[in-house]
């Protein structure tokens, strides 16, 4: 999956963390950085003639508990971070009421003063992360200021209300944060927008919280302070419990991909090929994140189940026999069983039956099992084995959409096709990485040419499985 750059929207999402030595702040962000701070300016100047003043004592207390969320931050393996800090934003906006403008913005600035940023210097990124902070809370209060009467005085209104407000900020953050990824790396903004955007089912449940906490303020003051210690503690150790799961079942899928490693060095390669195709093409589909990391499973295991197939039949130079063929067949049936036995692979387990990846027009499944058979295919086209070398790419590109929608999916093959072609990327004869050494060198034309060598009737009625036909 690709990484972000260091900058933090405030509410819980998944951004990077900093690198111990850091680099100067880049170049492409500081225009855009002052940009971001003249526009907090230029709210913050418009507002103070013309909108009420919130009580400054009150903003003070909220503005400390959201300093002090802001170094509570959960780190996740792949270096990016949480906060909980919407919770206090949304409870500034609902005990300012019709003053949240000031509120939110001062609020805001006050999110990005991480005493982490502060000690190593990164003054830049303080301003950019303040001031991304700042205007997504002000987005907001904008949404917050219209409903704050019914807000204060229904609860179950607050609760409806807590949805668009957490909205408005994650849209307005993610947003900001993606413009700066296009500045820095010119990466998509709608990718990373879209994205950056998946968070907002995390975002809802602290801005409950936050109305919720907001109107007790409103009903006994300060002292409610020591209620928002609470859930900003406890966020931490929840999101702490999640990571200790998710790097759990990481450990399951890494622990089976060295399984197949040990068996079979080809095998193991094979596999993460087919998932970074597979991934390519979710990538051309849109798919969000979430989606992806189960495509990116998928692919992975779809061949688990050659761990019970002898070696001798998977890279057997010649023609398999019917039994044999039956033998390597048995594969997907034990990958599908497997799969489904451990709790969190169970849903991708259609992928790695050859019946579900098996493309039909009038068919209602889902297009993960059709995307890992066109990325399994492209891939074995593309590698040499012990009974063919690898064929060129346009070869492979050819074969697969000849075989477009009987075999295989067309927006499937379109997809792979697009995005290998986008990135340049070149693979098959000429091109090959790691090549698995043979005894016999293996022939340029044989068994599995997908159409340019043997296809006999046996070899018709007895593909190789992962083969074109």
């Amino acid at each position: 999956m690709p990484e972000f750059p260091n900058v933090m929207p405030e509410f819980p999402t998944v951004m990077p963390d900093f690198p111990t030595v850091m680099p100067e702040f880049p170049k492409a962000l500081q225009t855009y950085t002052a940009v971001l701070a003249a526009a907090v300016l230029v709210a913050t100047a418009i507002a103070i003639p013309t909108s009420p003043m919130p009580q400054w004592g009150t903003i003070a207390v909220l503005g400390g508990l959201i300093v002090f969320s802001e170094q509570r931050q959960v780190h996740l393996p792949n270096g990016a971070i949480i906060t909980p800090g919407l919770m206090v934003g949304v409870a500034a906006i609902v005990v300012s009421g019709s003053a949240a403008v000031l509120a939110s913005l001062v609020v805001g600035i006050a999110a990005g003063l991480t005493l982490r940023d502060l000690r190593r210097g990164r003054r830049g990124f303080v301003v950019l992360n303040a001031a991304t902070i700042a205007l997504s809370n002000l987005a907001a209060a904008g949404v917050a200021i219209p409903l704050s009467d019914r807000i204060r005085t229904s609860a179950a209104f607050g609760v409806v209300a807590a949805v668009p407000i957490a909205l408005a900020c994650a849209s307005v953050g993610a947003l900001l944060v993606a413009i700066s990824y296009w500045v820095e790396e010119r990466r998509p903004i709608r990718t990373g927008f879209a994205q950056l955007l998946t968070a907002f089912p995390q975002c809802v449940p602290f801005a409950l919280l936050g109305v919720f906490l907001g109107r007790l303020y409103l009903e006994l003051g300060w002292p409610v302070a020591i209620l928002f210690v609470v859930p900003i503690l406890l966020a931490r150790d929840l999101f702490a419990s999640y990571l200790e799961l998710k790097a759990a079942n990481e450990a399951t899928v890494e622990m089976l991909v060295r399984a197949l490693e040990a068996k079979d060095r080809y095998t193991a390669g094979h596999a993460g090929r087919v998932a970074t195709y597979s991934l390519y093409i979710g990538e051309e589909f849109g798919f969000l994140p979430w989606r992806q990391e189960r495509l990116r499973v998928a692919a992975l295991m779809h061949d688990i189940g050659k761990l019970v197939v002898p070696n001798q039949l998977l890279n057997k130079p010649g023609k398999l026999t019917a039994d044999e063929f039956a033998r390597v067949r048995l594969h997907e049936t034990v990958s599908v069983e497997m799969l489904r036995s451990i709790d969190f692979l169970a849903p991708v387990a259609p992928s790695a039956s050859g019946d579900h990846s098996s493309y039909s027009v009038t068919s209602d499944r889902v297009v993960e099992p059709y995307i890992v058979a066109v990325a399994d295919a492209f891939d074995a086209m593309t590698s040499t084995r012990s009974y063919r070398r690898a064929l060129p790419q346009d070869v492979a590109f050819a074969e697969l959409r000849n075989k477009a929608g009987t075999q295989f999916d067309p927006r499937c093959v379109e997809a792979l096709i697009n995005a290998l072609e986008r990135r340049g990327e070149v693979h098959g004869a000429g091109h090959e990485r790691d090549i698995e050494p043979y005894e016999t060198a293996p022939p340029v034309v044989g068994i599995g040419s997908a159409g340019l060598g043997d296809l006999a009737v046996e070899r018709e009625a007895h593909p190789r499985a992962g083969e074109v036909a």
